[in-house]
């Protein structure tokens, strides 16, 4: 037997490998399992958050076409609006333009029944004025028996006047 085996460093050194070994044999399937354990959560972590991954651009391409969908419709509201505004300006300039037609003519109306007033006013006063006149110069002119016979003709012609 060589001469290093007689020694016990030796069989320390021996008893310390052979220690060792069956460490590591009996330690590596917990490390082994431990590993694997772990690279098994850091794949299920993995997995996960690709779903979260997909799950947040399906959200963001919802929220994307969602906020075009409402950019879309508040252009519409807006371009109906517009329109409505439109119409309504139109309506109103049509119904200003059509009352004050209505003044213009209700003006015209009330100007022309002024006039036929005041003509049949002038007329009435002329008329007025006219018999006022002829009564003065009928009494200052004509003697008694003139008169009479004046009244006499106007009550004999009033029975075919009157008929």
């Amino acid at each position: 037997m060589p001469h290093f085996m007689l020694e016990a460093e030796f069989w320390v050194l021996v008893a310390f490998v052979i220690a060792i070994a069956v460490l590591v044999r009996q330690a590596a399937p917990m490390v082994t399992g431990a590993l694997d354990a772990r690279a098994a959560k850091i794949k299920t972590d993995l997995d996960e958050a690709q779903r979260l991954r997909e799950d947040a651009q399906r959200m963001l391409a919802e929220y994307q076409r969602k906020q075009r969908d409402a950019l879309k419709e508040a252009e519409e509201i807006i371009a109906h609006a517009r329109l409505e505004a439109e119409r309504a300006a139109d309506k109103a300039a049509r119904d200003l333009e059509a009352a004050l037609e209505r003044r213009q003519r209700l003006a015209l109306e009330k100007i022309a029944l002024a006039e036929s007033k005041a003509m049949a006013e002038v007329r009435n006063q002329t008329v007025d004025i006219a018999v006022a006149a002829v009564r003065q110069l009928l009494a200052q002119e004509l003697d008694a028996a003139r008169k009479s016979r004046l009244i006499d003709d106007a009550i004999a012609e009033l029975g075919q006047r009157l008929h």
